[in-house]
């Protein structure tokens, strides 16, 4: 998971082509650091998803550019869409089963 901090390369990644998650989240959030690590390893089923981390200390205008109020924020974008957005409580398997149908169709 790549560390991104500055807004403008958030922003030029959101509309670029192919898979991009972003995972937003603060580091001293305990919830959001064990979740991470779940995300990891749950991405490495998704090889052609390209991961990055969002510290919304270093960059809190993230925060309103992708309308998050809560953390940890968790957002997969296909070929500049938006098409999952999962904040706060999530499950790493469902998360897992929404990513698997458009991914399956865009690689498979």
């Amino acid at each position: 998971m790549i560390e991104l901090t500055e807004l403008k390369e958030i922003q030029d990644l959101m509309s670029s082509e192919g898979f991009h998650l972003f995972y937003l989240s603060r580091p001293a959030c305990g919830v959001c650091s064990v979740v991470k690590a779940k995300v990891i390893e749950m991405l490495q089923s998704f090889p052609e998803i390209k991961s990055y981390y969002i510290n919304l200390d270093l960059v809190p205008e993230a925060a309103g550019q992708f309308s998050i109020f809560t953390i940890p924020g968790i957002l997969l974008y296909a070929e500049g869409k938006e098409i999952i957005r999962e904040a706060r409580y999530l499950s790493i398997s469902d998360l897992e089963r929404q990513i698997s149908r458009p991914y399956e169709l865009a690689f498979n």
